[in-house]
């Protein structure tokens, strides 16, 4: 209980574990800034706090989640079955038994993998809050969850879908445009996929421009074509090609690059290297692609290509119900 519980105010607090600080990855400012957006109505009475996922906590974030009526982890890949040396979520075996009473938001399981070991059920049960609802990002999270015992969770996708709707799915172009931004990706490396990928949308594009979402694509991608337009490394400089007047698709294999292109209504496909789009464009019709099927790619291409997301809105609504109720912990 907070020290405002205690005395009887009002005044909630709570500590959101921000995905982005520390994080070499763009995609993860795109989830923050989800996650921020969908909480904004659910929290504006409430005091929040914000700490780092991706570093060891210290002293005084600990202390910011004792203190916090409850915390909230926004996203991205922070499960893993293996959370002392295959995880992006920082945990110590000190922080599981002083800051339990962690939500979920839209959270997802790194990779696939075996079913978690012993320390890992010891953490995240400890973590977890056992009497608040999670959210996960798909059916795979959900089903590693409750191997672990946890199960009070729904599927309900990532935070940077909730907001789509039948109707601005409507809105988006069906027909290929004559330019093409893409992305390529380092966490799993394919360059003989990745270059044959390249050369499809040259071949089927005017032009072809791309972003880069991690440091290290920058090099991977000079070595893969060096004769690409790159589109300056910030998440502003993005924003600004995908709300230009220029007439373009995405097509690429950075999963959150495929979403913001959806977010500013253009036609997005998005090229699957593992777990996360795969398991999303099942779940919830995100336009998805394996990556060496190059022969519906290029059907996808010149479409015309049918965008229907399906975000879980039962499961959304569920989740965010409760935080109206006080007296959770």
């Amino acid at each position: 209980m907070t020290k405002a519980a205690k005395h009887g105010d009002l005044l909630r607090t709570i500590t959101l574990l921000d995905t982005s600080v520390a994080s070499t990855n763009l995609g993860d400012q795109i989830i923050m800034e989800a996650v921020r957006d969908q909480l904004s109505d659910l929290i504006r009475d409430t005091f929040t706090y914000s700490v780092a996922s991706h570093e060891w906590m210290g002293r005084k974030s600990r202390g910011l989640l004792r203190q916090s009526d409850f915390a909230i982890a926004g996203g991205t890949n922070l499960l893993s079955s293996r959370m002392w040396i295959r995880s992006v979520w920082k945990l110590s075996p000190r922080d599981a038994l002083q800051c339990g009473n962690v939500v979920l938001m839209g959270c997802g399981w790194y990779q696939f993998q075996k079913k978690p070991d012993p320390y890992t059920r010891w953490l995240l049960r400890r973590m977890l809050s056992a009497t608040r609802l999670h959210s996960v990002r798909d059916a795979y999270t959900k089903d590693k969850l409750a191997a672990i015992g946890v199960t009070n969770v729904v599927n309900t996708g990532c935070p940077t879908l909730w907001a789509f709707s039948p109707e601005s799915c409507r809105a988006l172009p069906r027909g290929k445009a004559p330019h093409v931004v893409t992305t390529i990706n380092t966490y799993i490396k394919d360059a003989e996929a990745d270059r044959r990928l390249i050369e499809v949308l040259r071949r089927h594009y005017q032009s072809v421009s791309i972003w880069i979402q991690t440091s290290s694509d920058h090099a991977y991608a000079k070595g893969l074509d060096p004769d690409l337009k790159f589109i300056n490394p910030s998440l502003r400089a993005f924003d600004d090609l995908l709300a230009s007047d220029i007439d373009l698709d995405y097509v690429g294999n950075r999963l959150h690059g495929g979403i913001r292109a959806l977010q500013h209504g253009r036609r997005a496909i998005i090229v699957e290297i593992d777990n996360r789009a795969r398991e999303m464009g099942r779940d919830f019709g995100l336009p998805t692609v394996e990556r060496d099927d190059f022969a519906r790619l290029e059907k996808m291409i010149h479409g015309p290509l049918d965008i229907s997301l399906s975000p879980p809105q039962q499961a959304i609504d569920q989740w965010k119900s409760q935080f109206n109720e006080r007296t959770a912990t």
